[in-house]
Order: structure tokens, then sequence, then C-alpha cells
């Protein structure tokens, strides 16, 4: 044997060997990865509930209160089974309602994770929210302060009469919307009275939605709660698989705020005193709008 011929079958065995080892010669390797599902983020409030009619339906202190957690727990999940029924692979679930602890992590499906608490940033009910999401999904929502024909309205809390930004008046939904569209994430779904179904279209397009009530005299004409799960079921769902043609929520900047309250708060920093009741403050960052607001509601 030639010293060239064994230096040619070296080399041959060794880029033999080489190429077993290379990660382009196994089949199971050159196999593309699966794609990996949407992310779905839940805001759950509480007023928007199927069978709530009463404040106390949703205070700690209420006669009925642990009943409605059940029943909210009750819609949360099957807005969870919803967005796995879609091909989700992973769902946050933001507790929104007061104290943001109603929500009990025991009755929560397990595939979902719980954000419970209040939050100190701006964010508020969307704590949580990112770019990751493909998709935010409203439960138990309700319409803003002075809504006619709507069941427990209001914003955020009792002493605000009205937020506007940008010359448009919100609702919980709305500035939340726009919390979302930040990082591009559009809102595709909403479950509450018919009141706040119609105003969260109104301003975000013709969403997936479920009214799981309506107002008669102050009253509420709703769904058993489990007609209200189903519907919810279905509606997340399809709300989810035809989610490209959502539109994200957006205003141009500069963003300007205009509060209405009843009891007034300490001035935030930069805000402005219009008259009595009402400030407005502008910023080109709406985080810092929404903080101004959290501050002075």
């Amino acid at each position: 044997m030639t010293l060239r011929t064994a230096s040619a079958r070296t080399r041959g065995a060794l880029f033999f060997a080489l190429s077993l080892a290379s990660p382009l010669a196994s089949p199971l390797a050159a196999q593309s990865p699966t794609p990996r599902g949407p992310k779905i983020f839940i805001s759950v409030d509480m007023e928007g509930l199927a069978g709530v009619v009463n404040n106390s339906d949703v205070s700690a202190s209420g006669p009925d209160y642990q009943m409605f957690r059940t029943i909210m727990a009750g819609e949360t999940n099957a807005a969870i089974a919803g967005a796995f029924l879609a091909g989700a692979t992973e769902v946050v679930v933001r507790d929104g309602h007061g104290s943001k602890n109603n929500l009990r992590p025991t009755d929560v499906d397990p595939r979902a994770t719980l954000l419970r608490g209040v939050s100190t940033g701006p964010k508020n009910m969307m704590e949580g929210i990112d770019s990751t999401f493909a998709a935010v999904v409203y439960i138990g929502y309700h319409a803003r302060a002075g809504t006619p024909n709507a069941i427990l309205e209001h914003t955020s809390t009792g002493n605000v009469l009205d937020v506007s930004i940008n010359g448009v008046s919100l609702p919980e939904g709305g500035y939340n919307a726009l919390v979302a569209g930040l990082y591009g994430v559009p809102v595709v779904f909403v479950a509450g009275d018919r009141a706040v179904v119609t105003q969260i279209r109104d301003l975000l397009g013709p969403i997936g939605a479920v009214a799981v009530k309506d107002e008669r005299n102050d009253a509420s004409l709703g769904l058993s709660p489990t007609r209200a799960v189903e519907q919810i079921r279905l509606g997340v769902a399809q709300a989810i698989r035809s989610r490209s043609s959502a539109k994200r929520y957006a205003m141009p900047s500069p963003y300007t705020m205009l509060l209405k309250v009843k009891t007034e708060r300490p001035l935030y920093p930069g805000a402005q005193r219009v008259r009595d009741g009402e400030f407005s403050f502008t910023s080109n960052n709406l985080l810092d709008v929404l903080s101004a607001f959290n501050a002075m509601k």
C-alpha cells in the first residue's frame, strides 16, 4: 500500500464518520420543528358574568360572591378551552376585577397560567401583556360609566364619570385594547352584557362576542351559566382561528386624556385642572397617560 493510498482512505473514513455525526445527516434532525400555536392573553372581569346584576354579586362581602367566583372560573375555563381548541400552546389569564384575587388558582384550568393580585404598573387589567401574544380575549366585561341599557356600567372606579383619549370616550375594554395595541396584539373576543358587546365592537370592529345577558329596567335577562360557558368556548375558538382579520387598536401620539370624576384626587405631575372635577394630561407615552389616570381616578 502506498502512502498516498493510505492517506486517501484515512480521509474517506474521516469524512464518513463526520457525516454520521452531522445533524444534517439525520432524517429526524432534517425535519422542520413543529410550529408553535398562538399564545393567548385572557383578561377577566366580573360585572359582565352571566347572572351578575348587583354590586354585592361581585363584592367579597356579598352573600352570593362565592357562587359568582365559581361562575367566573367557569367562563374563564371556557375561554381557555376555546383557545386550546383553536390550537393555542400557551394561555395566560389575568384576574382583572377589584383586588384581582377573585379567581381561585385551584379552579383554573391547569393548562393556563394565572396572574392575580394588584400590580403597581399602569397596565392594570392587562398586566403581563407583551408582543409574544397573538390575541386578547375579554371575559366578564361591562360598559363604560353612563352607558344606557347596561348592567353595572362603570369605568374603573365608581368615582370616574368619563375618561377619553384623543377625544374618544373609552370603556375599560377600550383603553385595555390600546395597551394591547402597543405590542401589536389585537383583541379578538368579548363576553359580557349586550351593551359592552356593542360598545367594544363600535371601537374595535366586528370581533367575536357572546352577550350573556341584556338589561331590562336595571334587571338582568340572561343565559344560564351552562349555556354561557358553551357559547364562550365555541366563540373564543372561532375568534382565535379568525384572528388574522382582527386589527390592533391604536391612536396616534401624542395621547391627550380628559378625565372627569365625582371627587377630585391629588393632581398628577404634569396634569392640568381644566375645571371642577375635570383634568387633562398629555404624553407621547400611553403608559404615562394610564399612570396619570390611575393616580387621579
